[in-house]
């Protein structure tokens, strides 16, 4: 059997990149989707990101700290960075990037307004290809910006709306890369005709070096250089030379990735040669008495006219060596490589996977691997200023992450989302290792612990959340992600990287010891963390200060550090296997999960009371200076979240650690009512095995009824972050005569409270619900097929809790398959979508989904943590009993 056809070729080259042996690594599709209008690029005086750099700019001003491109690479530094430019001859400026909303525009926030589908992608991106459908009308901008201008009631204003694709009239622009060599990319470009008519079409693959040079900090300049008609000389002194090659008989324009400050702000032109001249020469005709040969920035320019239905092709190749004859054999590469590609992915599901459950899962293997992104961002110097440049407002010092000036990043991280969410967020890049364990298990183990190296993890040990703010609070599932991505890789290579682990553990004791001390300000184990990634889930915005003053004691953070604490016992009980002295850690995160078990649910006489008997359900409440409480009776995800935090013993385990079992029968002696917290512990489960859980036997089944309701949480595609209770029965909290309401809102928020963009209130989100799979995996792990529960509620169908949760994972795939009508629930009411064979069977990957009928909503390219749906097809294939 040949490599190519065991998926042996990308397994090897993954070895060697990890072995050190060959920058397999060195270059990938690390250039973001979105640069402007992030904080890295904000100098503003009162943080207005969104409008200090807006998209307007974005073509003529320098980017500080990393680049943006259409579908583009570049080395895993940003130093060097390659990408697409199109023009169609209506538009009235040259596509070089994707254009999206920002937050202030939008009538649900942020969005980008462009149809681009990641559709392959290697772990080594050995092979990469993507797809960008662009319009051969004037692309629609003020058209766009204006009809969002609607109120929050109605949903989004979609390019498919303003009829720019009518009549077919676009054209299908593939971009393809191989990689002959580690440092060798062949590029290939496929323009495809699908109006009526013959369209013309400018292709300018573009060339380019970060602007390292303006800010005063490291003034060596890198150079393009031509040195034939259809070849560049890159020079850099980090990165060495490498060399573009262009097929055919292109125009080479060469300029400078230098500001216009002539057109942004009517500064003196000094040199017409900036960013944006390929913009003046191709849009606007815009000549110069002499061209010049070098320069920092190079498109070749290829002119084309593309009959009805006819597709052209242009081939480039970037190599750091000077190839002799570049595309003599290109064209059989590319068929190796997908070839090597289809081999790689045949082990996720293999023949048990359907056609179109294969194309959804390699469509989210692939996203998730476009979306990583070289990430730039030393705080210390952005605070600072640049001696270069004029310096930053005085309000900068006391304004955002003004706290984290230990921060230095300039690595690549696998980002939420390529536009929307250019930067890293903690807990979405948990999930995303999760599913990356699958597939590159060395990717997702540096993913885990970049976060915990000194320039990312603060001093005080909490983790940064996101670029916005790194002081928001994260839920801590770090612990959790990493060790998933260590029984994964143990599963599938039969390796246990038990270094790794320890690091990770080692780094995160930091992170709790942070949680203990700032987040349970009482002392009391119910612990607070304000919104929790879950933005406008409740009555108020939970990071900021309260309208009635006091402070909210939260079930979802108290069921956040209970699950923090079981993950962390696990890997210390997993460590003190080889080196005893882990025992006593695996001791101590068994009694504060304990502690936070009795705080949750009111054992030992905390008061606390987060546990409401009446409605079976756990809420926030609400203390109020005068010492009393109210409970804020939303029934949301917040009061799911405690049966997240389950696991299981083995008999082994507990066999083999006699020091850990005497210490934990000694506490369960001495905390008598405490004890009832571990599921009888003298009598064992399923295969001996021992159960630690949050929620009383009674209250997990008093819980269930809600959450398998279809009335409540229980959808067809997952479940709801809101109940649907609320639909008819608004919550509504008054203060001061002000009304505070929550209703079941499915798909997009009609609040702008915090987070308004980012709808918590009733869609389905995955990274809750693939815990959720998880719980009741590990519930009926314990309990065995004996145990049974009514699903849906009222029903009468019994059902184990395994059988539960494959009913849920099929209800959460099937969001992205074909139902019998031929119909993809995330496609919603578009009918080009639906039944268009050019565009039915190209997947995005939402943020997250309506809640009563599956409609992708949100980011539209959140391969993050939705690309979760690739490890459910998987398990959802195999059935694996011990993950």
């Amino acid at each position: 059997m040949t490599t190519a056809t065991n998926g042996g070729a990308e397994r090897e080259r993954l070895a060697a990149a990890w072995a050190g042996e060959a920058a397999w690594y060195r270059w990938g599709p690390y250039l973001s989707a979105r640069q402007w209008g992030t904080v890295r690029e904000d100098y503003s005086p009162d943080g207005t990101a969104w409008t200090y750099f807006p998209h307007d700019q974005a073509r003529s001003r320098a980017y500080r700290w990393s680049e943006d491109g259409l579908l583009g690479i570049s080395d895993d530094k940003g130093l060097l960075c390659f990408a697409l430019a199109l023009w169609n001859e209506a538009d009235p400026i040259l596509k070089e990037r994707l254009f999206g909303l920002t937050n202030q525009e939008g009538n649900h926030g942020e969005d980008v307004k462009e149809y681009y589908y990641y559709l392959d992608n290697t772990p080594t991106h050995s092979y990469m290809k993507a797809l960008y459908k662009y319009p051969q009308r004037a692309y629609p901008y003020d058209q766009l910006i204006q009809g969002n201008r609607r109120s929050r009631e109605l949903p989004e204003y979609e390019l498919l709306d303003t009829g720019v694709f009518d009549d077919d009239r676009y054209f299908d622009v593939q971009i393809e890369y191989a990689k002959a060599a580690p440092d060798d990319i062949l590029v290939r470009i496929t323009a495809t005709n699908r109006g009526p008519a013959l369209a013309p079409l400018h292709l300018l693959p573009t060339l380019w070096f970060r602007n390292t040079w303006a800010w005063g900090r490291e003034p060596a300049r890198p150079a393009l250089r031509l040195m034939g008609p259809r070849l560049v000389q890159a020079r850099h002194a980090a990165l060495g030379e490498y060399w573009l090659t262009c097929d055919g008989a292109p125009t080479l324009v060469f300029t400078e990735n230098e500001t216009n400050g002539h057109r942004l702000w009517g500064l003196p032109a000094i040199s017409p040669f900036v960013k944006d001249w390929l913009d003046s020469v191709v849009v606007h005709g815009a000549t110069a008495p002499a061209a010049p040969d070098t320069g920092t920035k190079v498109a070749a320019w290829y002119r084309l006219a593309i009959p009805s239905g006819a597709s052209q092709t242009v081939m480039l190749r970037l190599s750091a060596q000077q190839p002799t004859a570049p595309f003599d054999s290109a064209a059989a590469l590319f068929v190796t490589r997908q070839a090597e590609a289809d081999a790689f992915y045949q082990a996720y599901g293999g023949d048990q996977l359907a056609a179109d459950e294969r194309n959804v899962q390699r469509q989210a293997f692939a996203g998730l691997l476009w979306s990583k992104q070289y990430y730039h961002y030393n705080v210390r110097q952005w605070l600072e200023g640049d001696p270069g440049q004029p310096p930053p407002p005085a309000q900068r010092r006391y304004g955002r992450n003004c706290r984290w000036d230990h921060l230095d990043a300039s690595d690549v991280i696998a980002m939420p989302d390529t536009w929307e969410y250019p930067w890293f967020a903690a807990w979405d890049l948990a999930f995303h290792c999760v599913t990356l364990a699958l597939i590159d298990p060395h990717f997702a183990k540096e993913q885990l612990s970049v976060f915990g190296r000194p320039w990312y993890q603060h001093p005080d040990g909490a983790m940064p959340a996101y670029e916005w703010a790194f002081g928001d609070v994260n839920p801590p599932v770090h612990a959790w992600a990493a060790w998933r991505t260590y029984k994964i890789e143990r599963r599938i290579t039969g390796q246990a990287d038990r270094a790794f682990l320890q690091r990770v553990f080692l780094q995160l004791l930091l992170t709790f010891n942070w949680w203990v001390n700032r987040k349970d300000p009482d002392g009391r184990n119910v612990f607070q963390g304000g919104f929790l990634g879950l933005d406008n889930i409740g009555v108020f915005d939970r990071s900021a200060p309260l309208p009635t003053g006091g402070f909210l004691e939260q079930p979802d953070g108290t069921a956040w550090m209970g699950m923090f604490s079981l993950d962390m016992l696990a890997i210390a009980l997993e460590l003190a296997r080889e080196e005893s002295c882990f025992e006593d850690l695996a001791v101590k995160f068994f009694e504060h999960f304990v502690h936070i078990a009795g705080a949750l649910n009111d054992i030992g006489g905390t008061g606390t009371s987060l546990w409401n008997e009446e409605d079976g359900f756990y809420y926030d409440v609400l203390r109020l200076p005068d010492g009393t409480a109210r409970p804020l009776r939303v029934r949301s995800l917040v009061g799911l979240i405690p049966l997240l935090a389950v696991a299981t013993i083995e008999p082994d385990v507990v066999a083999a650690l006699p020091q850990f079992r005497a210490a934990m029968e000694w506490f369960l002696a001495e905390r008598p009512e405490l004890a009832c917290l571990v599921a009888d512990w003298d009598r064992p489960g399923a295969g001996g095995r021992h159960l630690l859980a949050l929620c009383t036997p009674e209250r997990v089944q008093r819980v269930a009824k809600h959450l398998f309701d279809p009335a409540e949480f229980w959808s067809d595609h997952g479940i709801r972050s809101l109940s649907r209770y609320h639909l008819a029965h608004p919550y509504v909290f008054t203060v001061n005569g002000v009304d505070y309401s929550v209703d079941y809102e499915p798909a997009e928020s009609t609040s702008g409270r915090f987070g308004g963009n980012s709808n918590w209130r009733g869609p389905v989100w995955f990274p809750i619900n693939f815990l959720m799979v998880e719980a009741l995996q590990r519930f009926h792990h314990y309990l065995g097929p004996g145990v049974t529960i009514e699903c849906p509620t009222g029903s009468g169908n019994q059902l184990t809790l395994w059988e539960v949760a494959a009913e849920l994972q099929r209800r959460l795939i099937s969001i992205f398959l074909r139902d019998s009508g031929g119909r993809r629930p995330v496609f919603g009411p578009y009918e080009r979508l639906q039944t268009d064979p050019l565009w039915r069977d190209y997947l995005l990957f939402h943020e997250y989904f309506h809640g009563d009928t599956g409609q992708g909503l949100g980011a539209s390219h959140q391969t993050g943590w939705t690309a979760l749906v690739a490890k459910l097809i998987e398990q959802h294939a195999a059935h694996p009993q011990n993950e």
